[in-house]
């Protein structure tokens, strides 16, 4: 889109050569993001819940400059908020992927259960999650929507297993079943409990219950 509008710009020689400079910088601009997001998840765990991590200290273990930080995040809370949603898209991900191993609408929400519940037991996604949703939890209200909803967000991939099993509102009871499990999710994280097999099995009957129900 970019280089669209360079092609557009023939008066303007200040004009042309700063957007050219725009599109030989971007790969390296989304680099810097990808470096600080990574950075600032890993001082995150490396804090636990006893201390916030400081910009400094991010900046340091991304390798880059303060000028760095600020040009892409206003704020720490701002970075935190996107480490958050970037957390969510990979577990979003890695849920599809999962889910596409099983061909039934049963499999699939066990396997969607068995995904978000192991971020509780995993040793090493387990603190790591718990300290991005303890410095989420803190951010201030300044945003217009604040952090972006986990159960929200993930419980898309229910809609369409729980169509085919039946539920006469699909939407309503994903949204009603990630709820649930997410927030089950939260109290094992805080609590730094482990869902037993049998919890889960419990969760995933639970979550195919609501699916199944009649109106």
């Amino acid at each position: 889109m970019i280089k669209n509008i360079i092609s557009e710009v023939t008066g303007d020689v200040a004009d042309r050569i700063a957007l050219e400079t725009l599109v030989k910088r971007g790969p390296d601009r989304s680099k810097e993001v990808r470096r600080l997001l990574d950075a600032g998840r890993e001082v995150m765990r490396e804090c636990g819940t006893d201390s916030d991590p400081r910009v400094a200290d991010i900046v340091a273990a991304a390798g880059l400059s303060n000028d760095a930080f600020y040009r892409h995040f206003a704020s720490k809370d701002m970075l935190v908020a996107a480490i958050l949603e970037d957390g969510m898209e990979r577990l979003k991900s890695y849920l599809t992927h999962q889910m596409a191993k099983d061909p039934t609408p049963e499999g699939k929400v066990g396997r969607w259960v068995k995904g978000v519940l192991f971020q509780a037991i995993d040793d090493d996604v387990a603190p790591t999650t718990l300290a991005v949703l303890w410095n989420a939890s803190k951010l201030g209200g300044g945003a217009s929507s604040g952090p972006p909803s986990a159960s929200a967000s993930l419980s898309s991939l229910l809609v369409e297993p729980f169509e085919q099993l039946g539920s006469s509102a699909p939407e309503l009871d994903a949204a009603l079943a990630a709820h649930a499990v997410v927030g089950k999710l939260s109290d094992d994280l805080w609590q730094r409990a482990r869902p037993t097999d049998a919890e889960i099995d419990h969760v995933v009957a639970f979550c195919l219950a609501v699916a199944a129900r009649a109106d």
